[in-house]
């Protein structure tokens, strides 16, 4: 079932939907909030907080659009975050880790982990736009408008800053050895 279906099971009195997607998109809001707060904690009171303002308001929401507005409303949540002053300076990547497959080789496992800790290495010493329009992607895989919707900047705004972004990172990249990064 999409987003949109389940959204309007919600809005239909289904509490079942509301929890699919929840555990849907919960843990990809959650990791987008860390990236820019302190601790896991204060990541996870804005995450319920986002989630609980739609339980609450029930807000008409474009077909296709729910990803987008859950984020908006996370990074709406996180400014205000900022402006009471308990911010952290870094977008952090470092929670990207997966469980290792069972068949996989220990040698792969290292190298993927080893690949994460560069990339995160070079995205922290990327501007906070910039990593913020990468994150949200490449990462989360949005479309340029949405990305521009959340972070509240033009759809031109965000493609100067992934491709300026991409540039600088692949910069950070080779200074680490890194010299086949696409």
């Amino acid at each position: 079932m999409n987003d949109d279906e389940l959204y309007k099971r919600f809005l239909g009195g289904d509490s079942g939907a509301y929890d699919s997607l929840m555990l849907k998109y919960g843990d990809e809001l959650l990791l987008y909030l860390k990236g820019f707060l302190y601790s896991w904690e204060d990541a996870e009171d804005l995450m319920i907080e986002t989630f609980a303002r739609i339980l609450s308001a029930r807000p008409r929401i474009r077909e296709g659009g729910f990803k987008a507005y859950l984020f908006r409303t996370g990074h709406n949540l996180m400014a205000r975050y900022y402006r009471r002053g308990r911010r952290r300076e870094d977008f952090s990547l470092e929670e990207l880790e997966s469980e290792p497959a069972a068949e996989c080789n220990i040698d792969e496992e290292l190298w993927k982990d080893e690949k994460k800790r560069i990339l995160i290495k070079c995205m922290n010493r990327l501007p906070a736009e910039m990593r913020e329009a990468l994150w949200l992607v490449y990462f989360e895989n949005m479309n340029y408008k949405d990305a521009a919707r959340i972070t509240h900047k033009t759809v031109k705004k965000i493609d100067n800053l992934l491709a300026r972004g991409k540039v600088l990172l692949r910069g950070e990249l080779a200074g680490e050895g890194v010299t086949d990064a696409y």
